[in-house]
């Protein structure tokens, strides 16, 4: 890939991004949403934006809870890098790149905890039913779906989580067209800004976004089901879009500040985890796209803080479908730019949830307007 083209397109990414004065903590809606409209735009785009990948939901109605499918039909390289302190996982000692198998069918994230690593087997399934998988001779395949899951246990009947069925009807689902976000799929049950317990959180959930390099073919995508323990933030501004809500419902905690300010915090904050994958067309082997995990990274602490606490699992999957043959890809500039989409990925998370009043759970598009 050519050097110049995404040292032009780095300096393109950050152009127009500016700090803007910090919100009163008694500005109105109006005020509010004309702070954050004078920002740029957040990236548009999606995940399936990347040649060869689509990608497939399910929401279970019975309480708020659900997975994602990424699915690669005609197989990517992939690698992972797990960082936060409580993971739960399937399938990633495979993706180190001195193991053998070198392409993926599908990347599962998923809600309900350990529970939630039982979808794996039904988007297995449907692979196996659509003979997708590392061919094991003529006796069939063997479809390889690593996997990542989040805790959202704690929001409504614990007993209700993600299963193979639902795992087999996110595979199903699987388009290669943009889907919703907020409160769909692995981020249904998402909530953020947990350091001072669960009576203060806000609401969390799954986004996406892309960028398309230009003068290239390369395609760089983001999906991310934002479930952490501290709290979110604008990449364009660094403030806060969601947290820990003060007592009063009127402002920010502000969780970082309050750590280093000695403010006494619960020793437990239950499990939580922040999960994502990175798609790229640009050709790329496992272990650079294990360095490519570990710099989108770099993404989740620009709009997550605290990030990788001993309560987060924070897993990122990166993945390279290899259409865009021909290209020499540049990993320190690729992994940049992905770190660049998984932030704005993670703001947009937050930004299109929606609140859950039985639970609790205001979300950004509703609480800003009450501070």
């Amino acid at each position: 890939m050519d050097r110049r083209s995404f040292a032009k397109t780095m300096i393109g990414l950050g152009a127009g991004i500016s700090a803007i004065p910090l919100m009163s903590s008694a500005a109105g809606a109006a005020d509010t949403i004309a702070k954050v409209n004078a920002l740029p735009e957040l990236l548009g785009g999606s995940i399936v934006d990347v040649p060869g990948i689509k990608l497939g939901h399910h929401t279970l109605t019975s309480r708020p809870t659900g997975c994602s499918v990424i699915l690669c039909e005609e197989g990517a390289t992939a690698s992972v890098d797990v960082r936060g302190s409580a993971p739960g996982t399937r399938e990633t000692d495979l993706l180190d790149p001195i193991n053998m198998v070198d392409k993926v069918q599908a990347v599962l994230l998923s809600g309900g905890s350990a529970y939630g690593l039982d979808a794996a087997s039904g988007v297995m399934r449907y692979l196996e039913e659509n003979k997708l998988g590392f061919k094991i001779g003529d006796r069939g395949v063997v479809p390889i779906v690593p996997a990542a899951i989040l805790m959202d246990l704690g929001v409504g009947d614990f007993s209700i989580r993600p299963d193979a069925e639902a795992g087999y009807k996110a595979a199903a689902a699987a388009v290669a067209e943009a889907s919703g976000e907020g409160n769909i799929g692995a981020g249904a049950g998402a909530t953020v800004g947990k350091m001072f317990g669960p009576d203060f959180a806000m609401k969390g959930g799954l986004g996406t976004a892309s960028y398309k390099v230009p003068g290239t073919d390369a395609v760089i995508g983001a999906i991310v089901a934002v479930n952490a323990v501290g709290d979110v933030y604008d990449p364009r501004n660094n403030q806060i879009l969601a947290g820990a809500r003060k007592e009063d419902n009127k402002g920010f905690r502000d969780t970082m500040a309050a750590i280093m300010n000695g403010r006494n915090v619960v020793k437990s904050v239950g499990a939580n985890t922040t999960i994502g994958a990175i798609a790229t067309n640009v050709p790329f082997n496992k272990a650079e796209l294990k360095k490519i995990a570990g710099m989108a990274h770099d993404g989740f602490a620009r709009s997550i803080n605290p990030i990788h606490t001993m309560s987060d699992g924070d897993t990122i999957f990166a993945l390279s479908t290899g259409k865009a043959e021909g290209l020499q890809g540049n990993v320190t500039s690729v992994g940049a730019i992905a770190a660049m989409v998984m932030a704005q990925a993670v703001a947009r998370a937050v930004m299109m949830a929606e609140s859950l009043p039985d639970y609790n759970l205001p979300a950004w598009r509703d609480y800003t307007a009450n501070i």
